[in-house]
């Protein structure tokens, strides 16, 4: 990239979405490791959430960039090619496998969580360490393996997690245990880090500042263009602590410090940007996406305020329960609430809606187009909207007659 210390809004927004991939046309064939792998590795880490109303986020994420693809084959990828593995990074992720050291003062630093129930055991040590040794005998197991343990009863309200998990849960927090993989039910299968971390990375050790600027590094590659803020997003590390880290890769020249247009804070370059003249071609975003996920910056790229609310009562939503934004170029000028109803093999959409200063005309065809084609990766036989606000109809139309 030639070298300039401002840069437009426009040029901000390419730039950010050809590190997503974005710049990049779908496969044309049938994607493959080869694409799976420069998905994940371009964006250094992939968050799992598993909300099933649609289908679970990280499989949208690869979606959104290589179009439909066999999930199954994504799976044994991600799982059995011995190229990642799960850890705590921006939330519960799959990451490469070398970020394995790098995360290494995280996991130093696990406690257990405030509100598990091994607390109510008094002197947890002696249960987790009969979990430990089932494990190395044994071999890799999932919660359902263990012995049942008698713990607190759940209070209405809670969110239920078993003794035997919360027990798999430290350990895989702490790093004396990794996922081996993850069962049909998204059950994660849990082993000793030696039997599936390779030795390379298992034994890399490194200084927390060395770890955290690698890991800040490998955040403005995905990123292309961010602030002090985004980076230290991007692996839940506070600015303060980020700050000083960042400034030592712009001072090594692996960052440069620019102006954005309308940016109230400095931004910073990543040397491996691109620089595309236009970005092309349209896209429903999960909302885990790391285009989206830290909402500050959605809203400096794109002017889009845009919130989750599947925890928001129904009668105080404004945009619907799984809200998706769409993508069409550099721009994001429309959100779409959506259902897959499997029983119905329909995937409904439940609100729709555009973007000030967006067309209508323009959005609703190519919208349209990328529903259709979602409907057909979930093996589903159509589109069915549901809403009857204005560009409800008007999306609405596109499908008469299909």
């Amino acid at each position: 990239m030639r070298r300039r210390v401002r840069i437009s809004a426009a040029e901000a927004r390419r730039i950010a979405l050809a590190a997503q991939g974005f710049d990049r046309p779908r496969p044309g064939t049938a994607p493959d490791a080869r694409h799976f792998s420069r998905v994940v590795e371009g964006l250094g880490l992939l968050q799992l959430d598993f909300v099933n109303v649609l289908v679970p986020a990280q499989f949208l994420v690869v979606y959104s960039r290589l179009g439909p693809y066999d999930r199954e084959r994504f799976e044994r990828y991600l799982y059995r090619s011995g190229r990642h593995t799960e850890q705590w990074a921006h939330e519960a992720s799959v990451v490469p496998v070398d970020t394995w050291p790098l995360l290494a003062h995280r996991r130093d630093a696990w406690r257990h969580w405030r509100q598990s129930p091994l607390k109510h055991l008094g002197d947890a040590e002696p249960y987790l360490q009969q979990v430990l040794e089932q494990v190395a005998s044994g071999g890799a197991l999932t919660a359902d393996d263990l012995p049942a343990v008698d713990g607190p009863k759940r209070r209405a309200g809670e969110w239920h997690r078993s003794m035997r998990r919360w027990a798999l849960e430290h350990h895989f927090g702490s790093g004396r245990l990794a996922v081996r993989e993850r069962r049909p039910n998204f059950q994660r299968v849990y082993d000793l880090p030696e039997r599936t971390i390779p030795r390379e990375h298992l034994e890399r050790r490194l200084s927390p500042d060395a770890a955290k600027t690698e890991l800040l590094e490998r955040a403005a590659r995905a990123y292309g263009i961010a602030t002090l803020q985004d980076l230290a997003d991007y692996w839940r590390m506070s600015p303060r602590d980020a700050a000083p880290l960042v400034e030592r890769l712009a001072a090594a020249g692996r960052l440069r410090e620019v102006a954005v247009e309308g940016w109230p804070q400095p931004a910073f370059l990543s040397a491996t940007a691109r620089s595309p003249r236009r970005i092309d071609g349209a896209s429903l975003l999960s909302p885990f996406d790391p285009v989206v996920w830290y909402r500050p910056r959605g809203e400096r790229l794109f002017g889009f305020h845009y919130r989750i609310e599947i925890y928001v009562p129904a009668a105080k939503r404004r945009w619907g329960y799984y809200v998706l934004p769409f993508r069409l170029g550099d721009e994001l000028p429309a959100r779409v609430d959506l259902k897959a109803d499997r029983p119905a093999r329909t995937l409904l959409v439940r609100a729709a809606h555009l973007e000030d200063g967006a067309r209508a005309d323009t959005v609703a065809p190519a919208l349209a187009g990328e529903l259709a084609t979602l409907a057909g990766w979930l093996d589903l036989d159509g589109v069915r909207v549901t809403c009857r606000r204005s560009f409800g109809r008007r999306l609405a139309r596109e499908f008469r007659g299909t």
